[in-house]
């Protein structure tokens, strides 16, 4: 997506199973699993956690329209202006008062039917779920709210931009978290989560990393994580077949909890919880150092031009792959 948008006030309208989550009990609808291996999920947000992308919704409703914003979507791609100059456009074309915007994306928002019940499971087995995102993490988090209920929303970490919006929503004016050409350095974003997770587990193990995408953009992390899990049918999965990424498909969330739950017990059949990972991918150690209480700032520095690309590809949104690039 793009920039970012004020803290707003909270939704009060509320849907049948849209309320505060109830609690869950285990013998109904969780098996608590015995493994002492802590996990760390990573999720995208639009195409995967949700069917569409919020800001394409806003903008084609209430501001350039889909025609330019697809003309500026390939300006982007082909280098000829910066992400940041374009989304400043696409924010800045928007007419309508947050809480009208909102409005129109939540009708128009489609959550992935099994995501609710999959991040209860995670807040049951004390996995962390957190969203990396390049879009606006307060319409994000009232998206949340208002699908998932502010109690369970609130236990999911998001990490975007914010901006301005003039009461009339006349003015929307990202205020980007850093000064790049771009406005956000998704690195860096990794880098502040770092105190909300620990390098290694309470008993001294070594996290399993786990990804969840749907497009190139998820690229870091697809080669990155110990586990990654691909929107079936869309690019994601398409790249990882043309480049030989181990990757598990899925439709829905249910999907994902059910590998989930299998690699628990394995990983707790064949290590006990100790040392790597059953599925231990050597490239994680990036997400775990990141996720750490113990940043690494250097690793920026030594990565190659056409993985800085792939990494944080907003910055270096100038570079295009080639299909000869193997990963």
């Amino acid at each position: 997506m793009s920039p970012s948008a004020v803290s707003p006030t909270p939704v009060r309208t509320k849907r049948p199973g849209d309320l505060a989550v109830p609690k869950i009990s285990l013998a109904q609808n969780v098996v608590k699993e015995n493994t002492k291996r802590k996990i760390i999920i990573f999720s995208d947000f639009d195409g995967t956690i949700f069917m569409q992308d919020t800001g394409h919704v806003l903008f084609d409703s209430h501001g350039c329209g889909s025609k330019r914003r697809e003309i500026l979507d390939e300006q982007i791609k082909s280098g000829t202006r910066t992400f940041k100059d374009v989304s400043e456009e696409m924010w800045g074309s928007l007419n309508v008062p947050f809480d009208d915007g909102f409005e129109v994306m939540r009708e128009a928002l489609e959550i992935d039917p099994d995501f609710d019940s999959f991040h209860k499971f995670c807040m049951e087995q004390n996995i962390p779920f957190n969203v990396i995102s390049a879009g606006l993490k307060p319409i994000l988090r009232k998206i949340l709210d208002e699908f998932l209920g502010e109690k369970q929303s609130s236990n999911i970490e998001i990490v975007a931009n914010d901006a301005q919006i003039s009461p009339d929503g006349s003015e929307w004016k990202p205020i980007w978290r850093h000064e790049s050409e771009l406005g956000h350095d998704k690195a860096a974003s990794i880098q502040e989560y770092r105190d909300s997770a620990k390098l290694e587990s309470e008993d001294g193990t070594i996290p399993m990393i786990i990804f969840v995408g749907d497009g190139v953009s998820d690229l870091p992390a697809a080669r990155e994580a110990d586990l990654l899990f691909a929107r079936k049918g869309l690019r994601l999965e398409e790249y990882c077949l043309e480049h030989k990424l181990p990757y598990i498909a899925f439709e829905t969330f249910a999907d994902i909890q059910k590998e989930v739950q299998n690699i628990m017990k394995e990983d707790e059949q064949k290590t006990g919880g100790h040392g790597k990972p059953v599925r231990f991918n050597p490239r994680a150690n990036m997400w775990r150092r990141l996720s750490s209480r113990y940043a690494v700032p250097l690793y920026v520095t030594a990565t190659p031009k056409e993985e800085k690309m792939l990494l944080w590809p907003e910055t270096f949104s100038h570079f295009e792959p080639r299909e000869e690039i193997t990963v």
